[in-house]
């Protein structure tokens, strides 16, 4: 296990939109990075980061886990590699949460696999009663059997504002500022968004996708924030041009903005462009 003792400080509570640094016109390159802003908290990740985080909240929400489990994921998975899928560490540690092979957390090749290494932490979360009414450095420790159990709980700030953003309780809190890419494809993103959150409705358009979000007016807009967060931390990878829900649009074109008002944007389905 790994040692660290970075304290983000700040209570994630109401959402705001993202505004991320406006660039000059002729600056060649952009500076990529993600945002995720709840009321005074910012907390900022790097383009890897911002894909395991995402994965993390996704594969919670395909499993019913509240925002809480994603919190302690988060936060545990910063402290152990700094939210990278790394292939070393202490003893036989690798991965997102440094899982041992040797304790039976499964084969490297197996923790590696960061979709694996993430169903597994949870496996082991669940099992303990009332997890989520637990401090994280408690529940954190429960799994992890850290030698450095406290430095869990120094990440919960930030670990809390990319869980209420990236599960979709915090609307337009979370955006990524990256450098415009042609070449995407919808079957990449249908595929990627089937890998994290199961089989879903879609309704395939020219050079967009609609993926309708239903249920009551609350579930609904979390269902719709979930998904469009989440593709917005993958819009890098992705190649996507823009992504629009309830309102507000992201594109990689303006994405220093962050979420910009468009009352073009649908309320009822998530909308992702490609180029």
């Amino acid at each position: 296990m790994r040692a660290a003792s970075w304290v983000v400080a700040g209570t994630a509570v109401a959402a705001c939109a993202v505004a991320l640094v406006s660039l000059r016109e002729d600056e060649p390159d952009r500076a990529e990075y993600c945002v995720a802003q709840v009321d005074t908290l910012r907390a900022e990740v790097d383009l890897e980061q911002a894909r395991w985080s995402s994965l993390m909240a996704a594969i919670a929400a395909e499993r019913g886990l509240p925002a809480r489990a994603t919190t302690i994921a988060i936060a545990t998975a910063y402290q152990e590699s700094r939210i990278h899928n790394i292939d070393y560490g202490d003893r036989d540690s690798v991965g997102l949460f440094q899982q041992r092979p040797s304790q039976d957390w499964g084969t490297v090749e197996q923790i590696m696999d960061p979709a694996y290494a993430t169903g597994e932490f949870f496996d082991a979360l669940v099992k303990i009663d009332g997890y989520t009414e637990l401090e994280i450095t408690d529940a954190a420790q429960r799994v992890q059997r850290s030698a450095y159990p406290e430095a869990y709980a120094d990440h919960e700030p930030f670990a809390r504002a990319l869980a209420s953003s990236l599960m979709g309780y915090s609307p337009a809190a979370f955006s990524c500022q990256v450098n415009v890419r042609e070449g995407g494809t919808l079957s990449e993103v249908e595929e990627l968004v089937r890998q994290s959150f199961g089989a879903q409705d879609v309704d395939r358009r020219r050079e967009a996708l609609d993926y309708p979000v239903r249920g009551a007016a609350d579930e609904r807009a979390r269902r719709g924030w979930r998904l469009a967060q989440f593709l917005v931390a993958n819009a890098a990878r992705l190649e996507l041009t823009s992504v629009s829900f309830d309102g507000r649009t992201w594109t990689a074109k303006d994405s220093p903005d962050g979420w910009v008002e468009d009352a073009k944007a649908p309320a009822d389905r998530v909308r992702v462009t490609v180029s």
